[in-house]
Order: structure tokens, then C-alpha cells, then sequence
């Protein structure tokens, strides 16, 4: 894993609010890994949710677990 790519890209997360809500409104890990990926930080989503829990220079990883919908 590459955590000082997903450093770099938390710390960039926290100092730019407008990327701060493309993250926040991500619906998957993968997805934000693909956010990080377009700006040069190569994360995947599961390494993402290996460091759920743990905090890096004031930004808290946390997975968010959302129940499915039944039709």
C-alpha cells in the first residue's frame, strides 16, 4: 500500500473544502480512490478501508456503512 499516497491526499482533502465534499459525497472507497487517481494519488479503495479508524494529520478515515435497499 502506498500510505504516504493516501497521506498526501488526505492532507490535500482537508485543506480543499470543495474536494473535502466530492469525497464526502462518494458513495464508494473505489470511488474515492478514483477521485484521488485523477489528481495524481494512486490509493485503492481497499487500502482506504484497511486504515478505517485511524487518523492522519487531523483527518479521520471512517467507513460508512450504509444498509441496501429492498424492493
Amino acid at each position: 500500500m502506498s500510505l504516504d499516497q493516501l497521506k498526501a491526499f488526505l492532507a490535500r482533502v482537508q485543506a480543499d473544502e470543495p474536494l473535502k465534499q466530492q469525497v464526502l459525497a462518494a458513495a464508494t472507497a473505489d470511488d474515492v480512490a478514483q477521485i484521488g487517481l485523477k489528481l495524481g494519488f494512486e490509493f485503492s479503495g481497499d487500502e482506504l478501508l484497511r486504515v478505517s479508524g485511524k487518523t492522519f494529520d487531523r483527518v479521520t478515515v471512517l467507513k460508512n456503512d450504509m444498509p441496501g435497499e429492498y424492493n
